[in-house]
């Protein structure tokens, strides 16, 4: 696999049973390029160790006068230049690509199971955790997956040193040989306290990225209540612990890189006295012991991988933990589905959901009345194919959405929750989504009434002419929540699915604006099947049918005027009366029905006054 073949066809099912499992596993199937950089580390490793032997070959000769032998030292010198060049140029670029590889696929993963839970990931997993694990924790498991190769090359240049020493020279070679592993375990015993400390660290650091996420999301609502300030003095706290953390994680990192550097300078003063003595017996030559102490002092820097996988071991660790973590969440249902289809057919007709009764009959508007907004949530969320615990599946057409493909399943039902995100580009980019075609973007933004959002996206975006190239700024931030509803609603409309659920789709937008989109609605998913969740009384007197769901299961059904004024319940929640109120009388309170009558009056008259408007423009053109 080469980076410009990413991202991969198929990332693979990962071992999300543990970290250190899930690092394996990245491992296992990243063993082609792991082999690659194992070869190039071992000729460069290689190469740069036997630079000694060579100058020790070299020295000698010259002590002995041999020209021959200096000759064929230079050649050793210039071809294990070139095997160190060649192999540290190739290296580098296989473990660049092995860390970049690695982390393309745990973002491949990361991205799939967010599209495959959907909207119940946040409900299981903190929105900051997954956005820590996606963004600095794929580059740590990365790092170690890349290091691990390095480090094992490194290891058997260690061992292959040692080995050569003892063979060169056996008195000098067997010091060198029992202190070279000395060295590289010398950290062990430091490697328990600094993973812990390194562990707190990113759980600090995660805290602390969940704090900003969350605040951010609701600085807008935060600056209206005046808790701005409260939020920052949380995340300053939040920011100081992660530095304190940081501070001695740090503190014992650099111990063990002190004691990297201390240990082979007292094994090199250790050789060169020692040697020194042989020399003065006769039994040390000059080039033998130049080249020994030599070997000791580049074997350095293989060392400094020792160092450097434990460290990536600590760091990745714990991100590799988070990411398992998330990724071992599973759907309540299975996303492969079971059933074949023909083709691209999609099961068309009434949609109907067994655990409630609630049924959305093909082609109709249905609006559904529950009094718990959580509760709406859910059932929206079991419409669309995706709820977030097991049960008894919808049924479209019929058909039970669990036995459809997850891609299927969307493309027939389409679910548009209560907050609804709008990513940052253009409004041309934002309506850049699968649609059937039959709907154009105009239509769709004129029945969500986006006019005024229109014009406020042109006057915020400088040199757009078009509002389509008007820029939307991230999650919509500089627009008003009912702007952003209609946007987003405009969105849905668009894309025109079979089958669309809309959950509180004009919670934050006024009455003369909701009337209208709430006929653009029925205007434009004529022959279309729509369910919406509200209980606001200007879309239920427009619905085909309204449903009452109480107490997870569905109570009453019928039209809006008739239900208000037979069914308590249903008049309890669109009206807002209280349980005293409901209790003391039995019957709609006259100042009830007045309110009822005045807001459909209302509505009558700006539908009136929509009509004379449209006339007056006809006139005014002819």
């Amino acid at each position: 696999m080469q980076i410009q073949d990413l991202p991969y066809p198929d990332p693979g099912v990962p071992d999300a049973r543990s970290g250190p499992r899930f690092l394996w596993w990245l491992f296992r199937n990243q063993l082609g390029g792991q082999l690659k950089s194992l070869a190039w580390g071992l000729l460069h490793f290689l190469s740069v160790s036997a630079l000694p032997f060579c100058v020790g070959v070299a020295i000698q000769a010259v002590v002995d006068h041999s020209g021959r032998r200096l000759a064929l030292a230079g050649g050793l010198l210039a071809l294990c230049c070139a095997g160190s060049a060649l192999g540290d140029t190739f290296l580098h670029r296989t473990a660049v690509t092995n860390w970049i590889t690695a982390a393309a696929r745990v973002q491949q993963l990361l991205a799939h199971k967010a599209a495959n839970l959907g909207s119940a990931l946040t409900r299981r997993v903190a929105a900051g955790e997954v956005v820590a694990v996606s963004t600095g924790d794929v580059e740590k498991i990365g790092w170690f997956v890349e290091a691990w190769s390095r480090f094992t090359a490194a290891a058997v240049t260690v061992v292959v040193v040692c080995a050569g020493l003892v063979v060169y020279q056996p008195v000098l070679g067997g010091v060198v040989a029992v202190g070279l592993p000395v060295l590289a375990l010398a950290a062990l015993p430091l490697l328990p306290r600094a993973t812990r400390r390194a562990d707190f660290q990113r759980e600090k650091a995660g805290r602390a990225t969940e704090l900003a996420s969350d605040t951010v999301a609701g600085l807008r609502v935060l600056r209206g209540i005046g808790g701005e300030e409260l939020f920052l003095d949380r995340y300053r706290r939040a920011s100081q612990e992660v530095r304190h953390a940081a501070v001695r994680s740090a503190r014992m990192w650099s111990l063990i890189a002190a004691i990297q550097v201390l240990l082979p300078g007292l094994l090199l003063i250790a050789v060169v006295w020692y040697g020194v003595h042989l020399a003065r017996q006769g039994r040390v030559e000059i080039g033998e012991l130049v080249a020994v102490y030599s070997s000791v002092m580049i074997m350095t820097y293989p060392l400094r991988h020792f160092e450097e996988i434990a460290m990536a071991y600590s760091f990745s660790r714990p991100s590799a933990t988070r990411a398992a973590r998330v990724l071992s969440l599973e759907r309540a249902t299975s996303a492969e589905g079971s059933r074949d289809r023909a083709g691209d057919d999609l099961p068309a007709g009434d949609l109907y959901d067994p655990a409630t009764g609630l049924l959305a009959p093909s082609g109709r508007l249905t609006a559904v009345v529950c009094g718990d907004p959580d509760t709406a949530g859910l059932l929206a969320e079991r419409l669309g194919g995706h709820p977030s615990e097991e049960g008894t599946s919808v049924l479209l057409g019929g058909v039970p959405l669990d036995e459809l493909p997850l891609g299927s399943a969307r493309t027939a039902v389409l679910v548009q929750d209560k907050d609804p995100v709008l990513l940052s580009g253009t409004l041309r980019e934002l309506l850049d989504v699968p649609a059937s075609g039959d709907v154009g973007a105009e239509e769709a933004l004129a029945a969500a009434q986006c006019a005024d959002v229109l014009a406020a996206l042109v006057q915020g975006s400088l040199g757009a002419g078009d509002p389509m190239d008007a820029r939307i700024t991230e999650r919509g931030r500089s627009l008003s929540g009912g702007q952003r509803q209609r946007l987003a609603l405009a969105r849905s409309l668009f894309t025109d699915p079979d089958v669309l659920v809309l959950d509180e789709p004009t919670s934050a937008v006024d009455s003369h604006t909701e009337a209208r989109i709430a006929q653009g609605v029925r205007d434009l998913r004529t022959g279309r099947t729509t369910v919406v969740f509200t209980s606001s009384p200007l879309l239920l007197d427009h619905a085909d049918r309204v449903v009452l769901v109480h107490e997870g299961e569905v109570a009453a059904v019928g039209v809006h005027r008739e239900l208000v004024r037979k069914e308590p319940r249903y008049r309890a929640v669109v009206t807002r009366e209280t349980d005293e109120e409901a209790a003391s009388d039995d019957v709609l309170n006259e100042n009830d029905v007045l309110r009822e009558q005045d807001v459909l009056r209302e509505q009558d008259v700006l539908n009136e006054q929509d009509v004379l408007h449209e006339l007056e423009e006809i006139e005014e053109s002819a």
